[in-house]
């Protein structure tokens, strides 16, 4: 009994027989992205903003070398001042400068009696038992990419078929109202001779909070929508009907 043959076929012949295309694995890989960005993108998300929030807990749990890990990881990302930070465990969530001029809660100087404007002193005063214990990212930075998260994750929700936010109205709603926050601020606060007549300014945590949610939320609307469309317009199906037409 003779042994049965190798199929020797060329691919694109078998192809052609059954009606699929072959997929490349550049095709494959796209194609598995496009399933998975979103995913991928959230949980990214996820770890870059629930790290910052463990260290406070890690301090108050003892653990105060493996909070130290997440501090000095942090730290070339954000400013770490502790009066722009949340603190956790603590008599306040925040701890404003008097600059800041926030009614019903201790300022930073109170609390702390360092001067406000030693920034070196605000970065390493990371709290304690009392006031609690800083985030590692300040409160613009944790509203942003939370609302980053949030909005990626109702946009997976929604079967990814929300249209992306219109650029114009990005600029208007997200980058202005950011821009105009803290722009202002570090202005005011340059001293320099041509700025004197500029009064000296500090955001509150609400104007952060706000300015930094606005800023990651329609970001991410105008972002993820975008990458979507994208996604579906270099799909390999329709490479794949592009390239046959082609040979056609």
């Amino acid at each position: 009994m003779s042994a049965p043959e190798k199929d020797v076929t060329p691919e694109n012949q078998r192809a052609e027989s059954t009606g699929k295309p072959v997929q490349s694995l550049s095709n494959k890989t796209a194609s598995w992205l496009k399933k998975h960005y979103l995913g991928i993108i959230n949980l990214a998300l996820a770890i870059y903003v629930i790290l910052p929030l463990m260290a406070p807990v890690l301090m108050k749990t003892g653990q105060s070398g493996a909070a130290d890990v997440i501090y000095r990881l942090y730290k070339p990302l954000c400013h770490q001042l502790a009066y722009r930070s949340f603190f956790l465990f603590g008599e306040q969530t925040v701890y404003p400068r008097e600059l800041a001029g926030v009614a019903g809660l201790k300022t930073y100087e109170e609390v702390t009696g360092n001067d406000g404007k030693d920034q070196m002193a605000a970065i390493a005063f990371r709290g304690n038992e009392q006031l609690g214990y800083k985030a590692a990212l300040c409160q613009r930075d944790l509203a942003i990419y939370l609302s980053l998260l949030l909005f990626g994750l109702i946009f997976s929700l929604s079967g990814r078929r929300m249209k992306p936010f219109p650029w114009f109205a990005w600029i208007l709603l997200a980058l202005i109202p950011i821009g105009l926050d803290g722009f202002s601020q570090l202005i005011s606060q340059m001293e320099m001779p041509a700025l004197g007549w500029l009064s000296m300014r500090e955001s509150t945590p609400f104007l952060r909070v706000i300015t930094g949610a606005m800023f990651g939320w329609f970001t991410a609307w105008f972002g993820l929508p975008s990458i979507e469309e994208m996604m579906i317009e270099t799909t390999p199906a329709k490479q794949a009907i592009s390239s046959s037409s082609k040979g056609v």
